[in-house]
């Protein structure tokens, strides 16, 4: 999640290099200048007013997003969800790439654009902002709204948007306290239409990993390194930018260079991986079994929609050492929750308590459950040993 959100940030300052955006940065430093009166320190609180109303906006919408977990973590176990999902964010993908134009009606712009004398005024240039640059920044928005509806939790989507609102209002802000600086600023031009398919093609990423679930494997793999070399391909040869830039020419040359590893990386480690741990089907006859054997049980709650989940059985559970413990100490359980309605399966996650998956739990030599083991989110491999090393020990203290 750290690394998820440096992104999500990386990609709020990304967008102010948008044609919608970027446009704004003299006119808001010149703002913010006028109102330095005050000195630093009301130049300073004008700032903070600013990053706080456009953190408010995309706060609200992600928590509200967020909301609706539940049911999004429901209706993604059906195909035409997910393959809808999909395909919404490839359509807002289209209008970054310059297929369509996304337009607000005339009012609500104009209605955005007023200016208010004070710290509201400041406050309410933070709140309009996502309405004035709408065209550019709100099909990625809308995107991300899709992915954190989806994640179901509202202090993560609080903190999704929150950072991606610094991330669009500190270099603004920093720009204001230090507005010496921006006769430094590159000229408008097409390379700002290049920053804008960048985020288009995030989206088509998005769309890849939403889509993944509904396909084979090997099918969800290739697509996903299918898309990061064309964005690779396009992002750096095809879309043309001001000769004589040498940062956005640094700058594509490293995108389009990341592209293409993260395509050879996804299909060289689905072509070097080993196997992964050997699952069975829960039975009441298995679980018999590892107790007259007296070997500790572990019971993985999945389904096929879940992030985390499959984190885990491509990553966690498909190391060596894992693998080979869990063959010779283990009894590995899967219960599949892809698909909602399993009489059995509905009962197991009412004697479990089971809340939500990933869930793995972990059964000791005597078939009693260790709850202070018990996994509600990716660990990674050591985590995992640990786990598993406590389990063989018998019952917690």
């Amino acid at each position: 999640m750290l690394w998820t959100l440096l992104g999500i940030f990386a990609g709020g300052m990304a967008l102010n290099l948008t044609p919608c955006v970027y446009p704004l940065i003299p006119i808001t430093v010149s703002y913010f200048v006028g109102r330095s009166g005050k000195g630093l320190a009301g130049l300073i609180t004008h700032g903070i007013c600013y990053i706080g109303g456009l953190s408010l906006t995309n706060s609200l919408l992600g928590v509200a997003a967020a909301m609706t977990g539940g049911l999004m973590g429901a209706l993604l176990q059906n195909p035409l969800v997910l393959a809808s999902v999909a395909a919404i964010l490839v359509y807002f993908a289209m209008s970054l790439l310059g297929f369509w134009e996304l337009r607000l009606p005339s009012g609500l712009t104009q209605a955005a654009s007023k200016s208010y004398a004070g710290y509201f005024g400041s406050l309410f240039m933070g709140l309009t902002l996502g309405v004035v640059a709408a065209p550019c920044i709100g099909p990625f928005v809308l995107g991300l709204l899709t992915w954190v509806a989806g994640m179901g939790s509202p202090l993560l989507g609080f903190l999704v948007f929150f950072t991606l609102s610094l991330g669009l209002g500190l270099p603004l802000f920093t720009l204001a306290i230090f507005s010496g600086q921006i006769n430094r600023l590159p000229r408008s031009g097409n390379w700002m239409l290049w920053v804008r398919k960048l985020m288009g093609w995030i989206l088509v990423g998005m769309a890849a990993y939403f889509v993944g679930p509904i396909l084979p494997k090997t099918a969800a793999i290739f697509l996903l390194a299918a898309v990061a070399a064309a964005g690779a391909v396009h992002l750096g040869w095809m879309v043309k930018t001001e000769a004589g830039m040498k940062t956005i020419d640094w700058l594509k040359g490293a995108i389009a260079a990341a592209g293409l590893v993260m395509a050879t990386l996804l299909v060289g480690g689905w072509i070097l991986k080993g196997p992964g741990v050997t699952w069975q089907p829960w039975s009441e006859e298995l679980l018999a079994e590892a107790s007259r054997m007296h070997k500790p049980v572990i019971i993985d709650f999945y389904a096929t929609w879940c992030a985390p989940c499959r984190q885990l059985g491509e990553i966690t559970f498909r190391d060596p050492r894992i693998v080979k413990q869990v063959a010779g100490d283990f009894i590995a359980v899967k219960v599949d929750l892809t698909k909602r309605g399993n009489p059995v399966h509905e009962k197991l996650l009412q004697e479990y308590a089971v809340k939500g998956v990933p869930t793995v739990v972990f059964l000791d030599r005597d078939g009693n459950e260790r709850r202070d083991l018990r996994v509600v989110d990716f660990l990674s491999t050591d985590q995992l040993l640990t786990h598993m090393a406590e389990a063989r020990k018998g019952q917690s203290p």
